[in-house]
């Protein structure tokens, strides 16, 4: 009883926590005030720990690690982006633009688990023969971390579509301006060299050292990275869940519609990885590639899950 009661308390005051660190780091991207930064990087870390807890609490009083329910994934996929938050943050310096990724994600995943779910769902049960199982723990945990990677690899990827979005329509907008000026104007008072002024500056926009360019850099460099290690532990999980498929249920592959979501996930990737590296794509190409995959990686892990349907559809929405 004690234990269930440092639980809740846990998962309330890290909730909490982690929509004030969101707003923190949302005012900090917009008006860049450093002060607020730091505190968000510490907040992060009371987060992280206060989920630990959390998920260690339930293991104990559970007896087993608490990953056999929608609850424990969304509050296991919680903590993943809080860790990998904390994982970027020793190798980057301005993490605003991290925190406001990963810390929203983290926010929204852990405020469905305890607000959006009845409490039924949220309670702790035995596991089903089936899950019972050293395969099944490293299976499902290490497939929520490659979510959770994933997940913050193709955000990175979609944040930096919209900046470039924003920076083109700027760039249109600065060359229609000076068309228009001078086609009214008729040349007049309108000199030549100001009209080429005017289209140099519209299309060095940004300039190299701008903050939008040094930002757009950034996120196409880490969701490079982030999703190059999403891949990595997305190939181990499938591997590892064809094994303990074949311990289970005498298969390795037996084409479940979760299965077939998650090769249909991993193609789409390795897609992305493949351009990256043989074909030199760098950009918008692939990062539209990679936010595909982000609504792939959503019906993969909770889409197939509502139809109720497969051989993993047991301990979720059924």
């Amino acid at each position: 009883m004690i234990l269930i009661t440092l639980e809740h308390i846990l998962a309330h005051v890290s909730f909490c926590l982690i929509s004030v660190v969101t707003v923190i780091y949302w005012v900090t991207l917009v008006y860049q005030i450093e002060e607020l930064s730091s505190s968000g990087g510490k907040g992060m870390i009371v987060i992280f720990v206060c989920i630990t807890g959390l998920l260690v609490t339930r293991s104990l009083y559970s007896g087993h690690l608490p990953l056999s329910n929608l609850y424990e994934s969304f509050m296991f996929l919680s903590w993943s982006s809080s860790l990998i938050h904390l994982l970027i943050e020793v190798r980057s310096q301005d993490t605003r633009w991290l925190g406001a990724i990963t810390a929203t994600s983290a926010m929204l995943t852990h405020g469905f688990a305890t607000l959006g779910l009845p409490e039924k769902m949220q309670q702790s049960a035995m596991l089903v023969p089936a899950l019972q199982s050293h395969w099944s723990m490293m299976h499902v945990s290490i497939i929520l971390l490659s979510y959770a990677t994933l997940l913050c690899g193709s955000l990175s990827s979609i944040a930096y579509l919209t900046i470039t979005f924003q920076i083109n329509r700027k760039i249109v907008l600065i060359a229609n301006n000076s068309f228009l000026r001078s086609f009214l104007t008729n040349k007049k008072g309108y000199s030549y060299d100001q009209e080429k002024k005017d289209l140099q500056d519209a299309f060095q926009f940004p300039l190299p050292k701008s903050r939008q360019c040094q930002l757009t850099y950034q996120l196409d460099h880490w969701s490079y990275r982030a999703i190059g290690i999403g891949f990595s532990l997305l190939t181990i999980g499938i591997l590892s869940g064809a094994v303990w498929a074949n311990e289970a249920w005498g298969s390795y592959w037996s084409w479940d519609p979760k299965e077939t979501w998650a090769l249909i996930t991993w193609t789409i990737y390795a897609i992305y990885l493949h351009t990256r590296i043989n074909g030199g794509w760098q950009g918008e190409k692939p990062a539209i590639v990679a936010s595909l995959g982000f609504f792939l990686v959503w019906i993969c892990y909770l889409g197939v899950d509502l139809l109720g349907i497969g051989l993993h559809s047991y301990g979720w929405l059924v």
